[in-house]
This record gives structure tokens, C-alpha cells and sequence, in this order.
């Protein structure tokens, strides 16, 4: 049945989730969490976690931060997770918002259900599924009417103060006012400002859970901020038309590398070529990538850190072609210096293709050439990357990067437990289950 926004927010119920919609979002649940174990151990996830403790002190209201445990506020606490999360560029997202929304709405909706004491598991499900929901339309409906890129905080910002409004209560009208004030004060931060000089800002996925939280709890109090023109525009009425019958978060692709999307068409061309041919990265002289624009603007070649490592081209891709994988290992500090990745690096030749440009970004493509020592070639097909709706990475697979991306930081015992924690959400399984496993740091047993 058809819903309004606000029947969305405020009236739908775990039992009305169909079964596959239940179960993708356990996996995007699981994905993410694999991500913020690996992001905690991050330079960025600590610097914004203390940062966290040092201004956002819990008042009335507490939560604790994703692999920390300390209290902070709710926004804090959104704000400190949804960083952690989007330190290692591994989590989920969708192709029309160029960007992710899992990113902020799994933080959000943990911190604002910790924090007024809500320990049903089903609820934490039923919030994330509907910040899915909500933050997909957004960003597209953002796209739309605004001529700048901007970082999926930017939208994510509205389905977070939307899950926060459903979790305190708040009706429609005070829900109106805090998708506004989130739209308002959301980060329309520009995102290729950040792609041709990569730093900590990421995504602003942190940043917008927080606006998105803080717009919730100022509207409860009164606070003004509506429309938001993203929800309420005529421009935008087709996409928020269909909400209960079109389930946006089967939209949502799944990352098998930790680096930018635009990225991993050529990597996974690479990867291809390189069991194909069974090609040894020493007979390789250099090269060359056909991609679109935007991932041709992915031009670092010698990163001095991880940011500058998950938002280049020829750094992954050639980080694939000698070890024949890309995971988080590759885009560590200990990877930055291999001197046969970054010969690759150096000499690698990248060109844009005004077909794959048209694609974009609906579709992304790139195909790689190796040019071989011995003066053959060996050129890819033109590829994809793997994970999109139509290539869903199986549960088996997610599962798979779930354990070989925590298990390291958590040990496989905890990692176990968190796994039939996600599972077991809605038939069972207590919010205060499965933050005993994922608010603690590492070192936690």
C-alpha cells in the first residue's frame, strides 16, 4: 500500500516489512558493521571519537559510540559512527545519489534508540529499513534540483532526523519541522572538492547523521525549519509517490573492495585480466585505463594515506594487478610504500570515454589494457562493477567480507555473536544483544 512521508516515519511496523525486504536489510546491517570494525582502527575514527567525548558530553540523553563505548549524545554519537563507518570506503550505496546512505542512518538509528532507552530489535530494523527508504529519495530528489554535487551527507542528513522524529515520538507536524531544519543545516559539502584533494571529510556521512539527530531533538523542543524543499517540491512529488509499493533499498549495491566506487570497474577489469591470462605483475610495463570522467578524477598516484589510497584510480588498480586483490590491507599504511604497486602507479595512462560518460551514472564502466613487457596486449572487456542490484553480491559473500574484514579487529568468537545478534533482530534478538558486541572497542571479549 501506497504511503504518505510521514505514514512512513511514524506508521510502519516491523511486521509490515516483506520477508526480502527483512533480510536485505540484515545484510546492509552486517555489511556495515564489518566496515566500522575496520574503520575504528583508523587515524580518522579516533581523532572523531575523542573529538566526540570532548564536545558532544552526554546530558540527559546517552549513547555509546560504535567500537568505543564511551557515552556521548545521541548526535555524538550518530556523528562519531557514521565517521567511523565512511573512514574505510567499503560500505553500501546507489548509484543515481552518488552516494550511500547506510553510512549515517545505521548510526542514527542506534544512537537515538539507545538513548531513549528502546531495546527492541525489530525497531532498529524497521528504523534502518526506512532510512533506506527515505535517504535514497532524498539524494536523488537533491540531485535534482540542486547544480552542485554534494556528499550524501547532505541528504542522508533528512532520513536521519526522520528516524530520530518516529524513535522520540514526535507527530507529523514537529517531524516536518525537523526535515526541515535537517535539509537546512545538512553539509552541502562538495564532494569533488574532496575527490581531487582526498582528506578525512569523506563523505559527510557522519556529519549529516549528527544534523540529521540534532534536528529531531531541536524540533521536539520547539524548534522551527520547514519545508524541506527535497520532500515538498512539485519537481520532486514523482519519488515520494510510490513509497510502500517501490522498496528503494533493493537499489542498493554492495562494495567487494574498500575504495571508491568509481574505482572498482577498473579493478575489477584488472582483476579479470589478471586470472584470464594468469598475468604476473613484473611482465606488466604499464597500464592503461578507458573510464569516465568522474573516475578519471581520482588522479592520485602516490598516496601518503589511506583517504588519498580509497580515493584514487591507479593506486587500488595496480594494487590488483601485483597481489590480485584489494582489501583492506591494500589500502593501509604498509601498502602505500610497495615499490611494485607504486611503479604501476607511476606509469599508469588513464583516458576518458565519451560513451561511458553518457552512462554515467546510472552505469559506471572502465576496461584496462596490461601492456606487457614483451610487446603483447591484453585488453579487458568493458566492465562493471561487481555488487549492483542486477550483481548483488551473494549472502554468502557478504557474509564472507563480514568475517574477513572484523574478524582480524574482533576475533572470530565476537564476530560470530554480532552475526546471530543482526540475524536474530525481529525474531528476538534485544537492541542492548547486539550493542554488547558492537559498542565496546576491539580489545572487548
Amino acid at each position: 500500500m501506497v504511503q504518505s512521508f510521514y505514514e512512513c516515519v511514524h506508521d510502519t511496523q516491523f511486521s509490515d516489512l516483506p520477508t526480502d525486504v527483512v533480510d536485505l536489510g540484515k545484510r546492509c546491517i552486517i555489511d556495515l558493521i564489518g566496515v566500522a570494525a575496520c574503520g575504528s582502527t583508523t587515524k580518522l575514527s579516533g581523532i572523531i571519537r575523542n573529538h566526540a567525548v570532548d564536545q558532544f558530553a552526554a546530558g540527559n540523553n546517552a549513547a555509546r559510540m560504535l567500537f568505543d563505548g564511551r557515552q556521548v549524545s545521541p548526535a555524538g554519537a550518530a556523528l562519531a559512527g557514521g565517521m567511523t563507518i565512511d573512514a574505510l570506503d567499503a560500505h553500501d550505496g546507489h548509484r543515481l545519489t552518488k552516494g550511500h546512505v547506510g553510512c549515517g542512518v545505521l548510526p542514527a538509528a542506534l544512537a537515538s534508540l539507545e538513548a531513549c532507552g528502546n531495546d527492541d530489535g525489530g525497531d532498529l530494523l524497521c528504523a534502518v529499513v526506512i532510512g533506506y527508504e527515505l535517504g535514497t529519495r532524498a539524494g536523488i530528489a537533491l540531485h535534482r534540483t540542486a547544480c552542485d554535487y554534494h556528499t550524501s551527507g547532505a541528504w542522508v542528513a533528512i532520513a536521519c532526523a526522520a528516524i530520530t522524529a518516529r524513535v522520540l515520538g514526535l507527530g507529523a507536524a514537529q517531524t516536518r519541522e525537523a526535515i526541515g531544519i535537517a535539509e537546512y543545516h545538512g553539509p552541502r559539502s562538495q564532494m569533488m572538492r574532496c575527490i581531487d584533494s582526498p582528506t578525512m571529510l569523506k563523505d559527510g556521512s557522519g556529519w549529516g547523521a549528527m544534523a540529521g539527530v540534532s534536528a529531531a531533538y531541536l524540533a521536539k523542543n520547539g524548534f522551527t525549519g520547514a519545508p524541506a524543499i527535497t520532500v515538498e517540491d512539485d519537481k520532486v512529488a514523482d519519488l515520494w509517490g510510490d513509497i510502500g509499493v517501490n522498496w528503494r533499498i533493493f537499489e542498493q549495491y554492495f562494495k567487494p573492495y574498500p575504495v571508491c566506487r568509481w574505482a572498482q570497474p577498473a579493478v575489477e577489469a584488472t582483476l579479470n585480466l589478471r586470472r584470464a591470462h594468469r598475468a604476473d605483475a613484473e611482465d606488466i610495463a604499464h597500464i592503461e585505463i578507458v573510464t569516465f570522467h568522474e573516475a578519471s578524477r581520482l588522479a592520485t598516484r602516490q598516496p601518503k594515506n589511506t583517504e588519498e589510497a580509497q580515493y584514487s584510480l591507479a593506486f587500488p588498480t595496480a594494487a590488483a594487478a601485483v597481489r590480485g586483490k584489494v582489501g583492506p590491507d591494500e589500502v593501509a599504511d604498509n601498502a602505500l610504500t610497495d615499490p611494485a604497486i607504486l611503479r604501476l602507479c607511476k606509469s599508469m595512462k588513464v583516458t576518458e570515454l565519451k560513451n561511458y560518460n553518457k552512462l554515467f551514472p546510472a552505469r559506471r564502466f572502465a576496461h584496462v589494457t596490461f601492456m606487457m613487457k614483451d610487446g603483447t596486449k591484453l585488453v579487458s572487456e568493458p566492465t562493471e562493477p561487481r555488487g549492483d542490484p542486477g550483481t548483488r553480491l551473494s549472502n554468502i559473500e557478504i557474509a564472507g567480507k563480514f568475517h574477513a574484514s572484523a574478524a582480524p579487529i574482533l576475533g572470530e568468537d565476537r564476530v560470530t555473536r554480532i552475526e546471530r545478534h543482526v540475524n536474530g533482530l525481529g525474531s528476538g534478538t534485544s537492541l542492548a544483544e547486539l550493542l554488547s558486541d558492537i559498542t565496546p572497542g576491539a580489545a572487548f571479549s
